[in-house]
């Protein structure tokens, strides 16, 4: 079918067209205004899909979720899905684009994964008017003092470099002072974290205000609002902060906003949208980034506890391809049937399973189907889940979008009719001391022997302590290819100890960010980028 006209996806998502702010026939942003119509509304239920450890297999949990939210489409169930922005860094490097594939993919496609409607440059002009002006102040006969030397702010850009990583700034100037700086890609910058934090324009000027941008030479933390900026940079945000809706391929509605990576920062779409869908619709799926150990831990752990949310029910998305994978099949094999590697992958699945159940809710096991997938290994997969006692689904919304996607869209509604209220609750307290936190998500979730702290990461602690931020979240950045934080240990590793090597913070978004093994906040390109591979495509 083709697209719909966006004030008729507005409608069946139960917008009226005066509060659509359109970008072109396709997309639009939503007048914050509606939240005072729908206020007394009552929320929906909330749906949160993951999946196992990622691999090169493939998992398609972006794709998984589209065709989710079509599937109940195809049933008759209303339903509003929630995703995160794509980043042009993965676009234009490894991964590609994240609007879905085959028949389930969110339109259009090419514009949602490049320039949208803006969002992330309003975000890496914000980040970077910061940068520019606190240079300024350093320039300008430092009045604030500015020790140029820990400076904590950083640039960024949303396209993968790693020569930017670390840079030397203010070279060649004779009135400047060179020192020490670097680039961070935009969607791990704090102002994208505070952008799906912030409950709404208020609050992310608060958040904004008290972020931590540098320190003076007498070691007194300095933030934005020191600068006397904040509202430069509103007037930079004014309509990012505002929700985009889209449609999938068959016509659903789609609300995207905001697009944080899961390895280096939550990796949620934003608080405002999914509490603007809950308002909306009787049943919201939204998605967190990468594995369950990652994006889901965050999502329940930081944005359900930030924003009050009660998830419903988790989607777990698993491939035979990528359980053959932890199994021990090497990459260029996975086409061929391998029923023991299966089994022995089969652990990456049960440990996330179990991990998603330490929070209350009903766990579903969603099968993407390849067509490589023998029918020995379909049936050791499902006598698996039997005996294991999961609820389970084999999914071809790739192939056949809302039709190959109803089997899953029927268990889930049957899950949340059986399980009528949700008994969601966090890992941990906010309150608890911050290694607490830190070792309870090391052990509990990635099953590490325990942690080791780099002599950095021990004087971080003691700034965050400074800052006040003893209460804050643990946003944990690691490799998302493995539940350790070495990315060749596979399926489930044993015997293990994580390395927090140094430990980020983030006064506006309140969580600190350990840095463990060799996890980066700058991604590089490829050997071979799929900018390049682009060559041979019409433009």
């Amino acid at each position: 079918m083709g697209l719909l006209q966006i004030n008729e996806v507005a409608k069946r998502a139960g917008i009226e067209e005066n509060f659509l702010i359109p970008y072109g026939r396709d997309k639009a942003k939503i007048d914050p205004a509606i939240y005072k119509r729908l206020e007394e509304n009552k929320d929906g239920k909330l749906v949160l899909v993951t999946a196992i450890t990622p691999t090169k297999a493939g998992e398609g949990k972006t794709t998984a979720s589209i065709a989710l939210s079509m599937g109940m489409g195809r049933i008759g169930q209303k339903a509003l899905l929630c995703l995160r922005e794509p980043s042009l860094g993965p676009v234009f490097g490894l991964k590609g684009g994240a609007t879905g594939g085959g028949k389930a993919t969110v339109e259009p496609a090419e514009d949602i994964n490049l320039h949208f409607t803006g969002d992330m440059h309003a975000l890496t002009s914000s980040i970077n008017l910061i940068s520019a002006v606190i240079e300024n102040s350093l320039y300008q006969g430092n009045p604030l003092h500015i020790d140029p030397n820990r400076i904590v702010w950083k640039r960024s850009l949303d396209i993968n470099d790693r020569s930017l990583r670390e840079i030397t700034v203010a070279l060649g100037d004779k009135k400047g002072t060179p020192h020490q700086s670097s680039f961070c890609i935009t969607v791990a910058s704090e102002l994208m974290a505070i952008l799906c934090l912030a409950k709404d324009e208020e609050d992310f000027l608060t958040r904004l205000g008290r972020i931590t941008v540098a320190f003076d030479l007498a070691g007194k933390p300095l933030t934005v609002a020191d600068f006397h900026i904040t509202h430069a940079v509103m007037k930079l945000m004014k309509m990012a902060l505002l929700p985009n809706l889209v449609q999938t391929a068959e016509g659903n509605p789609v609300l995207i906003h905001g697009g944080p990576f899961a390895n280096i920062a939550h990796g949620c779409n934003s608080l405002i949208a999914t509490k603007l869908a809950l308002k909306l619709s009787p049943l919201v799926i939204t998605e967190a980034g990468f594995g369950a150990d990652l994006g889901a831990e965050k999502f329940l752990d930081i944005a359900c506890q930030e924003g009050n949310l009660h998830p419903d029910c988790a989607v777990l998305v698993a491939t035979i391809r990528a359980l053959k994978m932890h199994g021990g099949v090497p990459f260029d094999e996975l086409d061929k049937p391998n029923v023991d590697a299966l089994m022995t992958g089969m652990a990456n699945l049960d440990k996330h399973y179990a991990n998603l159940s330490l929070y209350g809710m009903p766990v579903v096991v969603a099968i993407n189907h390849f067509a490589t997938d023998s029918e020995e290994e379909i049936q050791a997969l499902k006598e698996h889940c039997r005996k294991r006692g999961y609820a389970y689904a084999f999914l071809d919304g790739f192939l056949k979008g809302g039709e190959g996607s109803i089997e899953l869209a029927r268990l889930v509604q049957k899950t949340l009719a059986e399980n009528p209220h949700s008994h969601f609750h966090p890992l941990y307290d906010r309150k608890e001391p911050i290694k607490t936190k830190i070792e309870r998500i090391a052990k509990t979730i990635y099953g590490a022997d325990g942690f080791d702290y780099s002599d950095t990461a021990e004087s971080k602690l003691l700034v965050v302590s400074s800052l006040g931020l003893d209460e804050a979240y643990v946003c944990m950045a690691k490799t998302p290819n493995s539940l350790s934080d070495d990315p060749k240990k596979l399926g489930v590793p044993k015997g293990f100890r994580i390395q927090v090597r140094d430990i980020d913070f983030a006064s506006g978004a309140n969580f600190v960010i350990p840095l463990c093994g060799s996890i980066l906040t700058m991604p590089g390109l490829p050997k071979i980028p799929a900018a390049v591979k682009m060559e041979d495509k019409p433009w």
